[in-house]
């Protein structure tokens, strides 16, 4: 799940006009930092595709209710085309997988196969965009308290110091 949080903070349309207009993060960073083999960059590369599925993915974080939720999922789930299927490994056992006839699809794909399996294990409302202003990045709460309102300890800190400046400047006025 955390490499699809730096997929959509990193390239979706919303958290990087909220930092503005911070440019695209890195494929090679990207996959350095989940440790994935540097042959999958050139599948990745493509940044108008990160860019277009990073934009759909976000519709997920941006709205928690579970029947709007599930709708978007459920969308992307179709216009991924993947599909269950049954593999036979080399030991002759067979193996759940995943079919996705189209491979400019597969990320896609990839992404909301990931999202469905954890929303079926999650409350939807764990998944939010950071409550920062400036901040459009998204998050899953996996904190005891399900109080979660900010994507990183910066914004929240930043958010803080605001508060506090406001208040301060209230009580002086």
């Amino acid at each position: 799940m955390p490499l699809i949080v730096d997929l959509v903070n990193g390239w979706a349309s919303t958290p990087r006009a909220r930092a503005g207009g911070r440019a695209p993060a890195s494929v090679t960073e990207l996959l350095h930092a989940h440790d994935l083999p540097a042959e999958l960059a050139d599948l990745l590369d493509d940044d108008g595709e990160l860019e277009r599925v990073a934009d759909l993915v976000h519709r997920v974080f941006a709205d928690p209710a579970p029947a709007r939720t599930s709708a978007v999922l459920s969308s992307l789930l179709a216009a991924s085309q993947v599909r269950p299927a049954l593999t036979v490994d080399d030991d002759g056992e067979l193996r759940a997988a995943w079919d996705v006839p189209d491979p400019r699809k597969a990320l896609l794909a990839a992404a909301a196969v990931t999202l469905r399996s954890e929303l079926a294990a999650r409350d939807p409302a764990r998944f939010g965009t950071c409550a920062a202003r400036g901040c459009g990045d998204v998050y899953v709460d996996t904190s005891p308290g399900a109080r979660r309102r900010f994507c990183s300890v910066t914004c929240q800190n930043r958010e803080r110091i605001a508060a506090f400046r406001r208040r301060r400047a209230a009580g002086a006025g």
